[in-house]
């Protein structure tokens, strides 16, 4: 960050918008949000408020980042999922909490710039790939923690499915283009506890690979 009067600023917009959670904040805090955002946004890195990337995707506004990473409540032992990997944003904060992060994207070329990024910030314990989230990673499963970046009508059977018992995820849920909800599930040993935290709004999440 440019400065510490920007990361006193940044630290406390997130904490205005309800980030209380002390490894989030310290996460936040570690990871500089400007290698992120590209181009023509690049010195509005540092604003709570989302920013197109490539690919007509968005960065997220640290506001929600925060808000989904602390629902997520990540221990330091987790394997984490996370599909829909953006900017790489999202995973470079978890890589600060988790063990493991594994991300999954439908476009390739967000992949390799996130790929990029983390490489050169020596973000070693996250695997990016490109796929197809909506099916999540059955060869890895179970995860500890799942987080889903784009907007689902319900949250995916095939990613509920790939969650421990006693893990927790996190999905916007609702139709593409009115407010969805940002939902917290918990996997219990007889089926899923559902928690509505917040209006949000995603992009929708689509099956398939993208374009480029």
């Amino acid at each position: 960050m440019d400065s510490p009067e920007q990361k006193m600023q940044f630290l406390f917009a997130l904490r205005s918008k309800g980030v209380r959670d002390k490894r989030t904040l310290e996460a936040m805090e570690a990871i500089d949000r400007g290698p992120f955002v590209r181009g023509i946004f690049t010195n509005r890195a540092y604003e709570d408020m989302p920013l197109p990337i490539a690919c007509g995707q968005t960065i997220s506004q640290p506001s929600v980042v925060g808000l989904m990473t602390q629902a997520l409540d990540v221990k330091p032992r987790d394997k984490v999922l996370e599909v829909g990997t953006g900017s790489g944003y999202q995973a470079a904060i978890l890589s600060q909490l988790a063990r493991r992060v594994y991300t999954v994207e439908r476009h390739r070329r967000l992949v390799n710039e996130a790929r990029a990024i983390f490489d050169e910030l020596n973000l070693t314990n996250i695997t990016a790939m490109i796929g197809d989230g909506s099916h999540g990673l059955p060869d890895q499963a179970p995860f500890d923690r799942i987080i889903v970046t784009a907007a689902a009508e319900d949250p995916p059977g095939p990613l509920l499915a790939q969650l421990r018992v006693g893990g927790i995820m996190v999905v916007p849920v609702g139709q593409s283009d009115a407010v969805q909800s940002l939902i917290k599930v918990v996997r219990t040993e007889t089926g899923y506890e559902y928690d509505e935290l917040r209006p949000v709004r995603f992009v929708p999440l689509l099956e398939g690979l993208g374009q480029e």
